[in-house]
């Protein structure tokens, strides 16, 4: 494999982009890494324990000069993950996390480590999924080293003890660096599990600590290789047009022979939706592939792919969902909510919405295909679940398993947007066109073709009526959901059981309420459907929270007292909305003048997303009829903590990417198509639209959560009802961009 600095030098870019130049600034030859002492990857010993993340050679090398180099079971993106893991087991092996190297693990059963089998980077799993197996193994690996350097030393094991990075014998005032140690250590038996003893919580030294990340100084130097920079030698680059509506078919392309005649062409190719040009550069690919003068037809009726009606538009779809009637199918019942509606003082109803978004993400897809002449295939793809990806090609090609060979590159984001979706990811197109050209491919989407074939986040409307007591106080609540799950879109069928992933957010809420209902009303939607941020819980919480506001409103409750009463009887949320309160200065709702004159209130939201708790409020004013939000205080609870520091970025980039789609992020179709082809089409927040950020961790003692996700599903609501509160006007929808707040 070449580097793409290489290629730089070689094969002529005109525009050097800013990593190659940062990369070629720095002086980095990235790519040419140099293994240390040869300790066997991938060769679990026989006598190794059945437990997940035991096989310690298989996870770890340590090099000659002690730096260690891991294999993470879970996938980097952003989010913190190769810090955290050199942190737990850098903690038990007892080595300093800045000595790591860490990179993304090969498919194989070795690196499943989670409990269930599975081994996936999403949902907020990797931490705290992988947190026992990965200290286990740390110290499985100390004690290898304790027991080579007891035959080194001639001592008994137990005279021996560690300092980072070194075996330390203090009566003989003997030490030796794990480097010296590490050929004889991964050559020995990996112990019983259950003779090894993992350090208390008060003997930590880097797990609870902001240890600094391990990835920052490649990633800022441009050394850090995506799927997108990777070239091998022999290379095709290939780009695509792909059908205007999902599941039409090429009929006739009327300028073929001119597309084929156009420079640095290679060869055209027909994919099924999909119009391809391979070509020796990309960009020669690109213009080749928009140049293309296709007509496209309807699909046969046999079709089983999910198809784009040609008037299909999410206004008239989100009117549907709005208008659908019956009771859906239970999801979560206490009590009895028919009884309660029948005996409440006051009811109120009303039916609240959600829209589709992008992931976004800044990395646009790719994927590089390799047949090798043993009938080997390597496919360089961003990727959520490389043993995930390695089946699917593998019943896609009918090659076995074993000869399907994974890179998976660190990712340039993902929120969800690297799973398996079926004509959602490029890597089925690239592998089609290595095997029809015979050399390697390179196939990037340009954006534009990104954002007519990610899958979204469902839409759904939410019937919900609530009852009060005569003190204004919530005694039931019913919320029946029109939608379609991520994983029901994802399957294209409904299953024998409800999707979670529609609901979460709906249901599990803490607040005590004693009749209530939770139920969807399953609809299909014609978009291809994904995973994204916090998934249910970031539509849903925002439902759930400003329809909570609403009855405190009906009621004549405040509504952070509201919830302080729900929640009188649970100690955790409790302590953490008085923990958030204090961060903010003192609950105030408003409306109030701030110091600068503008006219100005705040809003509350909660949510219990992926084992963790959070709270935030939001400040907002209105500025030329457009909502600003000028301070946001968020408290989180996880549990347990590993990285400060990494939890708190993840609530800065929640709250960043929360704000973002409560003000401005919507998908909008018309005639079939994504009026949305770019980020011009498609605002995001910007950094003049950030607020300032307050941050507070709370750390309960509780089961360990997840932090990349949780943050974010209390942010929507919180400033919806900041909103409501200083206009006077109920906010039932998102984007906050629909709405003119001018009068």
């Amino acid at each position: 494999m070449r580097n793409a600095l290489f290629d730089a030098m070689g094969e002529v870019p005109v525009n050097l982009s800013r990593r190659r130049f940062m990369l070629s600034s720095a002086g980095v030859a990235a790519g040419t890494f140099v293994l240390g002492i040869a300790v066997p990857q991938r060769t679990a010993r026989a006598d190794a324990t059945k437990l997940r993340g035991t096989k310690v050679p298989a996870f770890l090398e340590i090099r000659p000069d002690s730096t260690v180099r891991l294999q993470s079971p879970f996938v980097e993106g952003g989010q913190g993950t190769f810090t955290a893991m050199a942190q737990i087991v850098g903690e038990e092996l007892d080595a300093d996390p800045a000595t790591f190297v860490v990179e993304n693990a090969p498919p194989g059963d070795e690196y499943v480590v989670m409990d269930n089998g599975m081994r996936i980077t999403g949902g907020s799993m990797s931490i705290r999924n992988g947190y026992p197996a990965m200290r286990r193994l740390g110290a499985l690996a100390r004690e290898m080293l304790l027991q080579a350097a007891a035959r080194q030393f001639d001592v008994p094991v137990e005279e021996l003890t560690t300092q980072p990075g070194r075996v330390i014998h203090k009566p003989s005032e003997r030490s030796i660096a794990y480097g010296e140690l590490a050929h004889a250590a991964m050559s020995l038996p990996v112990p019983d599990p259950a003779t090894v003893r993992l350090k208390e919580p008060g003997q930590f030294r880097w797990i609870g600590a902001p240890v600094p990340r391990v990835d920052v100084h490649d990633k800022s130097t441009g050394k850090v290789v995506y799927t997108v920079d990777v070239s091998v030698d022999d290379m095709l680059h290939a780009a695509v047009q792909h059908a205007p509506r999902l599941g039409m078919i090429i009929q006739t392309v009327r300028n073929e022979d001119q597309v084929r005649a156009m420079k640095g062409v290679h060869s055209i190719h027909r994919l099924p939706g999909v119009f391809a040009v391979v070509a020796e550069r990309w960009w020669d690919a690109k213009r080749a592939a928009e140049a293309a003068l296709i007509d496209w037809q309807e699909p046969g009726a046999d079709t089983t792919m999910r198809v784009m009606p040609a008037d299909f538009s999410t206004e008239a779809f989100r009117k549907d969902l709005a208008d659908a009637r019956g009771s859906g199918e239970d999801a979560e019942t206490r009590g009895d909510v028919t009884r309660g509606l029948k005996n409440a003082h006051t009811v109120v109803e009303a039916t609240y919405s959600s829209q589709y978004v992008n992931h976004a993400q800044l990395e646009p897809p790719s994927a590089l295909a390799r047949f090798s002449p043993d009938s080997t295939l390597e496919v360089w793809v961003p990727n959520q679940a490389p043993d995930m990806f390695r089946a699917d090609i593998a019943k896609r090609t009918g090659l076995p398993v074993e000869k399907v060979v994974i890179h998976s590159q660190m990712l340039g984001g993902f929120f969800g947007r690297h799973f398996l979706y079926e004509t959602a990811s490029p890597y089925p197109q690239a592998i089609t066109l290595a095997k029809e050209t015979g050399r390697p491919i390179k196939l990037i989407w340009s954006r534009e073709e990104e954002f007519l074939r990610d899958t979204l986040r469902p839409m759904a409307a939410v019937r919900f009526r609530g009852g009060l007591d005569e003190n204004g106080i919530p005694v039931v609540l019913e919320a029946v959901s029109a939608t379609e799950g991520p994983t029901e879109g994802l399957n294209n069928k409904r299953g024998d059981k409800l999707d979670d992933s529609a609901l979460e957010g709906l249901t599990g809420k803490s607040y005590d309420i004693p009749d209530r209902r939770i139920a969807q009303h399953f609809i299909k939607s014609p978009v291809m459907l994904g995973y994204w941020r916090s998934v249910g819980n970031s539509m849903n919480d925002f439902l759930y929270e400003t329809f909570l506001d609403e009855l405190a409103d009906k009621g004549n409750q405040d509504p952070y007292e509201l919830r302080l009463r729900l929640l009188r009887d649970n100690k955790r949320l409790t302590t953490l909305l008085k923990e958030l309160a204090d961060l903010s200065g003192g609950w105030k709702r408003g409306p109030f003048t701030a110091a600068d004159g503008s006219r100005r209130a705040r809003g509350i939201g909660m949510a219990s997303p992926f084992g963790s708790e959070a709270a935030a409020i939001a400040e907002v004013s209105i500025e030329n009829g457009r909502v600003r939000v000028h301070e946001v205080w968020e408290a989180i609870d996880p549990g347990k903590v590993v990285n400060p520091a990494i939890v708190e970025a993840q609530v800065n980039g929640a709250i960043a990417l929360g704000l973002s789609q409560v003000l401005l992020e919507e998908t909008v179709y018309e005639n079939g198509m994504p009026r949305a082809r770019n980020y011009d089409g498609y605002p995001i927040l910007t950094l003049n639209q950030m607020p300032r950020v307050h941050v507070k961790i709370v750390e309960s003692g509780e089961k360990m959560g997840g932090v990349g996700e949780p943050p974010l599903p209390a942010i929507p609501p919180a400033v919806a009802n900041a909103v409501s509160t200083l206009t006077g006007r109920r906010i039932r929808s998102m984007p906050l961009s629909r709405h003119d707040f001018a009068s």
